[in-house]
């Protein structure tokens, strides 16, 4: 087989299996799809190796290693970060907090502003306190999981207002976490004021999508 042989041939072994770990995740969990993704890549890239260099017996070596360390590195979102997520959508449900996982596998909780805090304030609001007292619940046996929290303002007034206050306010909701048991130690707070708008701040509804507080949850980097 010629070199454009083979590399035909290791394109396609990549293109299908990218085709079936994407088919095959539909009914799974962020978790699962995470390692049949990953599998998927990693055999394929396993595959190449082989294929490249025409050694069938190499090629098949390489995807079952590439699939095996492809399946870890794709479940980076681990079971525990999967049961925090589904808790935190229940415990949250019908208030406006909105529960993602973030493209560096985080999860997070955005806030709005009609639960949180009043305008120009920095008290919690009675509406957050049981969302937060949900979240210090399911963490106070959760030794290793860090917290960051980002206090976020609309545009209105100046700098010297804004960035002040939107710390105030992620240091109300650690002060707050921390009341209940949580580490201080684990929680990082930032204000960043009316610098990472999400909405239109020229409207009302902009600005109050604007004014937000943001609850970030990740595991330790693993240490070599």
């Amino acid at each position: 087989m010629n070199t454009t042989d083979k590399t035909l041939r290791a394109s396609t072994l990549v293109a299908l299996a990218a085709a079936v770990a994407l088919a095959g995740c539909a009914n799974m969990s962020e978790r699962e799809q995470g390692t049949a993704k990953g599998a998927g890549i990693g055999a394929a890239a396993g595959a190449v190796l082989g294929a490249v260099t025409g050694n069938s017996s190499s090629a098949a070596k390489g995807a079952v290693l590439g699939g095996a360390i492809g399946a870890i590195g794709g479940n980076l979102w681990s079971k525990k970060m999967e049961d925090k997520r589904r808790a935190m959508e229940q415990a949250t449900q019908g208030t406006g907090v909105d529960v993602t996982r973030t493209a560096d596998n985080q999860l997070k909780l955005n806030v709005p502003s009609d639960i949180s805090f009043d305008t120009g304030r920095a008290d919690v609001k009675p509406e957050l306190r049981s969302v937060l007292d949900s979240f210090a619940s399911g963490l106070k046996d959760d030794r290793t999981t860090r917290i960051r929290i980002i206090g976020h303002t609309d545009s209105t007034g100046s700098d010297a207002i804004n960035d002040p206050l939107s710390l105030s306010r992620s240091r109300a909701v650690a002060t707050y976490l921390a009341d209940r048991g949580i580490d201080a130690g684990r929680i990082e707070t930032e204000g960043r004021g009316s610098h990472q708008p999400i909405a239109d701040n020229s409207t009302d509804a902009g600005r109050a999508k604007n004014r937000r507080v943001e609850i970030l949850l990740r595991e330790p980097e693993a240490k070599g």
